[in-house]
């Protein structure tokens, strides 16, 4: 039969991920992180395999529950044997029917993996001019919570790198010291220079929030990501309305997944940029939907990976890379860990490009 994936077969294997240091923020600090890696062969062709990455977020994922690991052998065993139409939208609409919206990483995991696998099995998600190595993309440079001396060596090593923007994490250490933090930044370079972002990840509260969203402005920021926590729908329409900074919402999308009310939120907060987070908020097909609706209604956007192995952000970064991008994306996780996945991602002067090298796939999951 023509056109279709016939008899696939679906396994797969968890991975340890070991951070080079510790990953601290507004929840806790991370050392290591498990992530599942997602094989799926179809039994015309075992030659061919496909490849995905399961990867939820300690606590922030909605499936960042104690039998994940359970969830997803069972979807494995029930999805095995099973044949996919030989198409990228039927592939997203065949996960979005088969697999169930609370378990958004591993609903990433299946699209990715069978979206390879149509493509030959060549980590190949989305044929663009960015996998073939003839087009970049900018990204920011990731400044992770820690003592003062420890975000100040990172800011050092960011800004010598060739970073145009930089993203800090607050929340952790005194909000004075933060402010220090980013004084420094702007004594060295002006914004026309180096676009700064910060991310709060929730930690102000909603009593103190406009204050130090005031404050934040005097450094000539971008944008702060999830001022306040989610949920808090009143608050954020007001700060958003109300703050002299740009609002980016971030937390805030997690576990939404209806259309109507994806559309509901936006209309009800107006943020001024939303970041997308596909392990987080259910794959390619759901975070299509985020962007057509924040783009309808004038609502910026960026992309960011969400600790994942070099799997899981080279689909990102595919994904990222269908769309006419300017702005810089959080695509450079890949460079957390001690024994990532070997890949042809490659990070220089600020930018994320699929360059040459191969693949350490067999070697790291035999």
């Amino acid at each position: 039969m023509e056109g279709v994936l016939k008899d696939i077969q679906f396994s797969y294997q968890p991975y340890l991920l070991k951070f080079k240091f510790d990953a601290g923020t507004s929840r806790g600090v991370l050392k290591e992180k498990v992530s599942y890696i997602l094989k799926a062969v179809s039994k015309h062709n075992p030659e061919v395999i496909g490849w995905g990455e399961a990867a939820p977020l300690p606590k922030l994922s909605i499936d960042d529950v104690r039998n994940f690991e359970e969830v997803l052998e069972g979807t494995v065993k029930k999805l095995s044997g099973m044949s996919v139409m030989d198409s990228e939208s039927e592939v997203l609409e065949w996960v979005k029917t088969n697999i169930s919206e609370n378990f958004p990483s591993i609903h990433f995991a299946f699209e990715t993996a069978l979206l390879d696998l149509l493509h030959g099995g060549k980590k190949m998600i989305f044929d663009t001019p960015f996998f073939h190595s003839e087009k970049a993309m900018p990204i920011n440079g990731l400044i992770w919570m820690g003592d003062r001396e420890f975000m100040l060596d990172q800011i050092d090593k960011k800004l010598a790198e060739g970073y145009s923007c930089i993203k800090m994490k607050i929340g952790a250490i005194d909000f004075d010291q933060e402010c220090d933090l980013l004084g420094y930044i702007r004594k060295r370079f002006g914004a026309e220079k180096v676009t700064l972002r910060v991310d709060a990840n929730g930690a102000f509260t909603t009593k103190e929030a406009l204050e130090k969203l005031k404050t934040l402005h005097e450094f000539d920021l971008h944008s702060i990501e999830q001022p306040i926590k989610q949920g808090q729908l009143p608050e954020m329409e007001s700060l958003c309305r109300l703050s002299p900074l740009p609002i980016a919402l971030d937390e805030e999308l997690i576990g939404i997944h209806n259309l109507e009310e994806k559309r509901r939120l936006l209309e009800t907060i107006r943020p001024q940029y939303i970041i997308l987070k596909p392990t987080l908020l259910g794959g390619i097909g759901s975070s299509r939907e985020w962007i057509g609706l924040a783009e309808s209604m004038d609502i910026g956007w960026w992309m960011t990976s969400a600790l994942e192995s070099n799997i899981g952000l080279n689909a990102i970064a595919q994904f990222t890379s269908i769309y006419n991008i300017i702005l810089p994306q959080g695509l450079g996780t890949g460079q957390l860990y001690h024994n990532n996945i070997d890949s042809p991602l490659r990070i220089e002067k600020g930018e994320i490009k699929y360059g040459i090298g191969k693949w350490g796939l067999e070697k790291k999951l035999a």
